[in-house]
């Protein structure tokens, strides 16, 4: 039982740090644009010509 006296709080104290860091990553806009990183992996960049071979 001594043991709960301990982790109860801890575990709250957890709980409130991870909301807080997920209403922080809310503020600074981490979720704004998920479409527009996942588009970005399929843009091929291939406007740039090839280095010529020796």
């Amino acid at each position: 039982m001594n043991v709960l006296a301990f982790l109860v709080p801890l575990a709250l104290f957890m709980g409130l740090l991870g909301l807080g860091a997920f209403i922080w990553s809310l503020r600074s806009g981490q979720y704004e644009d998920l479409d527009g990183e996942a588009l970005r992996i399929l843009d091929d960049d291939d406007d740039k010509p090839l280095p010529p071979r020796d």
